[in-house]
């Protein structure tokens, strides 16, 4: 065998590693993303600061993407932007209140793995798109799942935790009318999150800037900074990069179907960082959540008759 026949294989399997590579890496961001904006509304910061330190990061490195398209893109209806804009400020704000009342183990299920369920249903019943059996399993699953961490605790619990639940479900559903609003923006990745990124920093500072600073007087630099890093460059930036990186190499369904891994993830960190460990119940949805979001995605639905993807 010459050289040439036993590089050729070599050259068609790296670019799967690198796209592999890259969605693990990108799931280990949003589950830490979890846990750590989870602990930082929890403990020293309020939602609006946190959100301030997530979209100053992208809002200045792709500042120049935003100064070439303007604030408002030309073109773009005030009915998409407002459903682009959803993903920014408000969805932060609301799944951070979340955070604050649900147990890190059941915001993966109910955020990463309801998002796909909303996505279908706007859909299905806005766009009249279609639904293939499978992934209907899947997002009845994905329901199934959300009940059995919500429990009695959606009606009865007096911890709170349904707050968090209904909110939770609530980003989720943002984050649905933004995926349609964007498929339909006719704009760039790069430059719906330039433009969400800056509106989404610029609303902020009146509500973020004060706590920020007040909490550098207490002393607490060092876990700012350390948001900072999570929230702004790591979430911000490197996950958005690894998740459109795994996109390209793997394709579509298969990067999405990594998402579950998130949710276990998420579920696992919390244990030793947060003291959190999920009831039976909670580990029962999440299974179910997991399993849903890997049907819903479509990577395990039967060959096109043409054997095409």
């Amino acid at each position: 065998m010459s050289e040439t026949s036993r590089s050729a294989p070599q050259s068609a399997v790296r670019p799967i590693i690198v796209g592999w590579l890259a969605g693990f890496a990108t799931v280990s961001i949003w589950a830490f993303w979890i846990v750590g904006t989870r602990h930082a509304v929890m403990h020293h910061l309020p939602p609006a600061a946190v959100g301030l330190l997530r979209f100053g990061v992208p809002a200045l490195v792709l500042a120049p993407v935003a100064w070439h398209i303007g604030l408002v893109p030309k073109g773009l209806t005030w009915m998409k932007g407002l459903g682009l804009f959803g993903s920014g400020a408000p969805f932060f704000l609301v799944v951070a209140l979340g955070m604050g009342f649900a147990p890190a183990a059941e915001i993966g299920p109910l955020l990463p793995g309801t998002m796909p369920l909303f996505v279908a249903l706007i859909g299905w019943l806005v766009f009249r798109e279609r639904l293939e059996r499978i992934r209907i399993v899947g997002f009845l699953l994905i329901l199934a799942g959300v009940v059995c961490i919500g429990g009695s605790g959606l009606l009865l619990s007096g911890t709170g935790a349904w707050r968090g639940h209904l909110l939770l479900l609530g980003g989720a559903c943002l984050w649905g009318i933004y995926t349609h609003a964007y498929r339909r923006s006719g704009l760039s990745a790069l430059q719906a999150a330039a433009v969400v990124g800056l509106w989404s920093f610029l609303i902020l500072i009146p509500f973020g800037a004060p706590p920020l600073a007040a909490a550098v007087r207490d002393g607490l630099g060092g876990a700012i900074v350390g948001q900072l890093l999570l929230q702004g460059f790591l979430s911000g930036i490197v996950g958005i990069v690894l998740y459109g990186l795994a996109v390209d190499r793997l394709g579509a369904s298969r990067a999405a179907a990594l998402s579950p891994l998130s949710i276990v993830l998420a579920a696992l960190i919390a244990v030793p960082t947060l003291g959190e460990i999920p009831g039976l119940a909670a580990m029962a949805g999440i299974a179910l959540a997991t399993l849903g979001v890997v049907l819903a995605s479509g990577v395990l639905r039967p060959p096109a008759p043409d054997g095409k993807a």
